[in-house]
């Protein structure tokens, strides 16, 4: 099944301008897009459907598996994941044992393609949490486990990644998860500065990071990504300068760099962050602006919604290629996958002959375990779904075009889904007249394109063709900068 989100021709991608003032005039709160419509609009599902879904599933389609893992040994102050504090080692090989006890009953829904014994899986990933609080031993029960379940495609083929905290690194843990298939890591660092580290009580030093990268490189990961965060406590255009600079040193083949959306009243974490440490609302702007123009000089490729790659990392290829696409796993190249989640809240999207469903595993550990525990045809992990329609899966690709590609090609539109794009999207072409004053988009009979002022601001670009969001909850969103 080809990426329903390719676009036709291959092009360039055009240069990423910053721009303070447009920045500030358009700068709302906007979804990421890791699916449309968004998790927002997951809502309570009887029992049986995710049972029904699994097995309607179209088998000839590749699998992406996403594994939850929620567990941490230590409270970073700035954190929104869905997570648990704790030192027991034991909770890891109790949440285990869990894991593969959906992972058999799951498995036994799905349907082999024809001429295979086992689901084809293409693409893997752990996140969290902290997916290394599993012990190596762990790890590897774990794999081979899903080894006899699947059958996974060659290394050079496949994408198989974890989420990796510097501080919870065994002394084998990188190359036990080379010597598995793991081909991806990344790593979650947020800034390199003593006094922000301490801020937001995530203590590690340069050394430590280029240590574990020099490793990952030697063992042989295709792929090294690494997370920082800007508008952090204490933080300051001049520290966060440096951070930058010695991030480049270190040379990875991509960059996530998240706005720090502070929210105390959501996330009781953020709390012990002081609303005096933050940099003021110019300050992070100029943060972000001196971190646009030093990974731009580095050589960098601006990706989209705060991801950078190096020109020859696949992402960056597949972008300039217009094979680009976007899940909950984020920017992708698997975009012919079916996503199946595991664990403790994990998300799955799947389609079958006739529609396509976003599924939610329970969020609360203690809900998820009860019904693992229960596990049947009637009683199935997944507590809230939504079934997209024809108009949905419409906007979805307009949406997944725009963040992915920064392009929508009206005839594209109309031969896909049998309409006339102009006439559909009439209302939405006027409320973008603004931003094409502003040459955030240019816009003309054959589609719209963003341009490099608008880049940037893609989310709320997209979120002009979100008729659920043009009706509710924006501020459940954090700002795109």
């Amino acid at each position: 099944m080809p990426n329903p989100y390719a676009k036709a021709r291959s092009t360039a991608m055009p240069p990423l301008r910053f721009d303070a003032e447009l920045i500030q005039t358009y700068n709302t709160a906007a979804p990421r897009y890791t699916s449309y419509p968004t998790a927002l609009e997951l809502a309570p599902i009887e029992d049986t459907l995710e049972a029904d879904i699994l097995q309607q599933r179209e088998a000839h389609t590749p699998l992406s598996l996403y594994f939850h893992i929620p567990f941490c040994r230590h409270l970073c102050y700035y954190c929104a994941c869905n997570k648990i504090i704790t030192k027991k080692n034991s909770d890891s090989g109790d949440y285990l044992n869990y894991l593969l006890k959906e992972i058999e009953y799951k498995r036994r829904l799905l349907k082999a393609p024809n001429g295979a014994d086992k689901p084809v899986v293409k693409q893997l990933h752990l996140g969290g949490g902290t997916p290394t609080f599993l012990s190596d031993d762990e790890m590897v029960t774990l794999w081979e486990y899903l080894q006899t379940q699947f059958e996974f495609v060659d290394d050079h083929e496949g994408d198989y990644s974890i989420e990796i905290d510097p501080r919870e690194l065994g002394a084998q843990t990188l190359a036990t998860l080379r010597r598995l298939g793991f081909n991806r890591i990344s790593l979650g660092v947020q800034d390199l500065a003593d006094e922000v580290q301490i801020a937001v009580n995530r203590v590690h030093d340069a050394e430590q990071i280029e240590s574990i990268i020099q490793e990952a490189r030697n063992l042989g990961f295709r792929s090294i990504n690494i997370d920082l965060i800007y508008g952090l406590p204490k933080q300051t255009p001049a520290s966060m300068q440096r951070t930058i600079a010695r991030i480049i040193e270190m040379a990875p083949d991509r960059l996530s760099v998240f706005n720090y959306a502070h929210l105390p009243e959501r996330f009781k974490a953020q709390k012990q962050i002081k609303d005096a440490d933050l940099p003021s609302p110019s300050d992070k702007l100029t943060i972000l602006g001196n971190t646009i123009d030093q990974l731009g000089a580095a050589g960098y490729q601006y990706i989209g919604i705060d991801h950078f790659a190096k020109p020859d990392d696949s992402l960056a290829v597949a972008q300039r290629a217009g094979k680009l696409h976007r899940n909950f796993q984020g920017y992708t190249l698997m975009g012919d996958c079916d996503l199946i989640g595991f664990g403790v809240s994990a998300i799955s999207q799947i389609s079958t002959a006739r529609n396509r469903y976003i599924l939610q595993n329970a969020t609360d550990l203690q809900d998820y375990q009860q019904r693992i525990d229960a596990l049947s045809g009637a009683r199935m992990p997944a507590v809230k779904a939504i079934k997209t329609s024809i108009k949905d899966r419409l906007r979805e690709y307009v949406i997944m075009n725009l963040l992915c590609h920064d392009y929508i090609d009206f005839k594209d539109v109309n031969q896909k889904f049998g309409i006339d794009a102009v006439t559909f999207f009439l209302d939405e072409i006027q409320q973008l007249g603004a931003m094409q004053r502003d040459k955030l988009v240019d816009m003309d009979a054959a589609g719209i394109r963003i341009l490099p002022k608008g880049r940037l601001l893609a989310r709320n670009i997209a979120m002009v063709f979100d008729t659920y969001m043009q009706q509710k909850y924006p501020e459940r969103f954090s700002k795109a900068i």
